[in-house]
């Protein structure tokens, strides 16, 4: 999830290189209704990336937050240009397993999603 359609299409791009399905949002909102559709078919998702920030919209905390009343197993991966935001530096204590800053580093990107994929922290 990411207010920005270009950053939505490169992490797209990126995750799709490496073999992974992926479906790009825009904000809280449309995570949590896809999330519970995706889940009601029998088809869960492995991992979410959460903005932190979307201006005008749901951001991360608020979704990751409602999500895990949704479903408390979500596995989440926290997504940030403001590397000074208080809640990257404790990422955990808000319930997500990741953390990836922006602009993406490819490698960076696939080996937290790898990782919380396995229900794992980093």
């Amino acid at each position: 999830m990411d207010d920005e359609q270009t950053i939505r299409e490169s992490a797209t791009a990126l995750l799709e290189r490496v073999g992974l399905e992926t479906q790009a949002v825009g904000d809280g909102t449309a995570v949590l209704r896809e999330y519970a559709l995706a889940k009601e078919a029998g088809r869960p998702f492995d991992v979410v990336i959460l903005d932190l920030t979307v201006p005008g919209g749901m951001g991360g905390l608020e979704t990751i937050e409602k999500l895990r009343q949704m479903d408390p197993q979500v596995r989440a991966i926290v997504s940030s240009g403001y590397s000074r935001d208080p809640v990257l530096a404790q990422y955990q204590a808000h319930g997500f397993l990741g953390m990836v800053p922006k602009p993406y580093d490819l490698h960076e990107l696939v080996k937290v999603v790898h990782t919380v994929m396995q229900g794992k922290s980093v």
